[in-house]
């Protein structure tokens, strides 16, 4: 059976996903029809219910819940690891409420973050998240929100940090922050997805076992990255909580969608949201 598969270009994805898709492991039968987006892109296609299983944003999930549900292993959360909200000025966050906002993504968990700590900042406009620095830099925006590897390189450029929201969430609910989601297509049977579960996880125990041979496929794609930054990349976005989510992963996960449910931006969700995995 061939399933198409959705990821990111991002080190943590590429690093979870190489043996999966380049046959260094058991697939149990299963065959992967892969490409490369960015975030926005996927939550896009998740949307349209166009991909069995993909990468999305948690904010786009609430979206999207009623076509898939949410695997145990490949989620991006964690501690200090959220996006910052940065800018080329000092700004005192209590301004921001008439500021013009660049954000990755109306679908993105770091939109949906802001939105909670600052709803009444509505003036946003989407940009592609490699380009929000520049914007910045040229006075189209006057403060933007920052994921991936551009949050380990701003400051180069002369860049001010306003906000973590990593921070804020955290101080917030003492909870990780989940950022992106594996999911699953609801109409893939139950048997196929547990299998997909099962060659998730141990394509990224695979992956710890032997992080060379995932490198030519992470940094191909990570193009221009410094190797230090895509290093550090993986190792604050795939963590205990990647490999499985746990009861404290999907009590964060809950929680986000409480707090966003309770502040009327995200739709409310079904009953059952995650795959939960059988041994």
């Amino acid at each position: 059976m061939k399933l198409t598969l959705g990821f990111s270009p991002c080190p943590n994805d590429t690093f979870i996903f190489d043996a999966m898709v380049h046959g260094r492991i058991d697939t149990e039968g299963l065959e992967f029809d892969y490409f490369l987006a960015d975030v926005e892109e996927l939550n896009r296609k998740a949307l349209a219910s166009e991909v069995d299983i993909t990468k999305m944003s948690y904010h786009a999930y609430a979206y999207a819940a009623k076509n898939y549900l949410i695997l145990d292993s490949g989620s991006a959360l964690g501690h200090r690891n959220g996006p910052l909200l940065i800018s080329k000025r000092i700004i005192n966050p209590s301004d921001l409420a008439d500021k013009r906002i660049a954000i990755p993504g109306k679908y993105t968990t770091a939109n949906l973050l802001f939105s909670i700590a600052w709803p009444d900042a509505v003036n946003k406009i989407e940009y592609l998240f490699s380009d929000i620095e520049d914007a910045l830099l040229k006075d189209e925006v006057d403060a933007g929100l920052i994921i991936h590897e551009t949050r380990f390189t701003y400051y180069k450029r002369g860049l001010n940090k306003i906000a973590d929201m990593g921070e804020y969430w955290e101080k917030l609910t003492g909870l990780p922050i989940p950022l992106g989601a594996i999911v699953i297509n609801r109409n893939i049977p139950e048997d196929i997805a547990q299998k997909v579960n099962r060659i998730l996880r141990r394509s990224l125990e695979y992956a710890y076992r032997d992080s060379f041979a995932s490198y030519d496929f992470v940094s191909g794609n990570a193009k221009e990255m410094d190797s230090t930054v895509m290093n550090n990349h993986i190792k604050l976005f795939v963590n205990e909580y990647t490999l499985n989510l746990g009861n404290k992963g999907k009590e964060a996960i809950n929680e986000l969608f409480r707090i966003a449910g309770e502040k009327g931006v995200i739709p409310a969700l079904p009953g059952r949201i995650f795959l939960t995995s059988i041994s």
